[in-house]
């Protein structure tokens, strides 16, 4: 019998791949907004949790450009910014030794471009051990067609998953998150579906 794997908010951590203006301004304004509404709302949820959060940005950065301000204030402290030059963020040596260090082995994984940095990256995570989830309203490319590119990550074992999903699986109950010492109440104005 085959151990479920459910999500768990001490065993995970975040990873936001190059969510830049570069990328963001090569989609349709109505996408670009929902995108960046979601991510900001999957960070407040992660922040809840105090789940760790590694955002990269690829080089260079003076013209791709950094995470926006509106996306960016939503960080946590446990929040680590990388630049990055490869496509696969495991064949940068400080982003992999952060990723280890932080020893959460499920990754929850949301950026672009679905089928170049998030393809490459969720496959250079799978082949480290990691259990792989990707959020698929928080993904995107400038490609039309990325079937191919998730029809591999789920072939190899990346389990795409919705933000909704995501949201009730951490919350666990309809009275809230199990109470923890030194939190504070959960945001009720968070949305528990992502803008479509």
């Amino acid at each position: 019998m085959t151990a479920v794997q459910r999500i768990l908010p001490d065993r995970c951590c975040g990873l936001i791949i190059d969510l830049q203006g570069f990328f963001l301004s090569q989609i349709d304004k109505r996408l670009r907004s929902a995108i960046k509404t979601n991510t900001a709302n999957f960070l407040r949820l992660l922040g809840y949790f105090q789940i760790p959060i590694v955002v990269t940005l690829e080089r260079p950065v003076d013209v791709k450009g950094s995470l926006s301000n509106e996306i960016g204030k939503h960080l946590n402290d446990g929040a680590r910014t990388f630049e990055k030059s490869f496509f696969d963020v495991c064949k940068d040596k400080k982003i992999k030794t952060h990723l280890g260090g932080l020893k959460r082995r499920q990754v929850l994984v949301a950026g672009c471009e679905t089928d170049v940095c998030v393809l490459q990256s969720c496959l250079g995570l799978l082949s480290l051990g990691y259990q792989v989830y990707v959020i698929e309203e928080l993904i995107f490319s400038s490609s039309s067609n990325v079937q191919a590119a998730t029809a591999r990550m789920k072939d190899q074992g990346v389990v795409f998953v919705s933000y909704k999903s995501l949201y009730y699986e951490l919350v666990e109950s309809v009275d809230g998150p199990p109470n923890q010492k030194g939190k504070r109440s959960f945001p009720d104005e968070l949305p528990d579906t992502a803008l479509r």
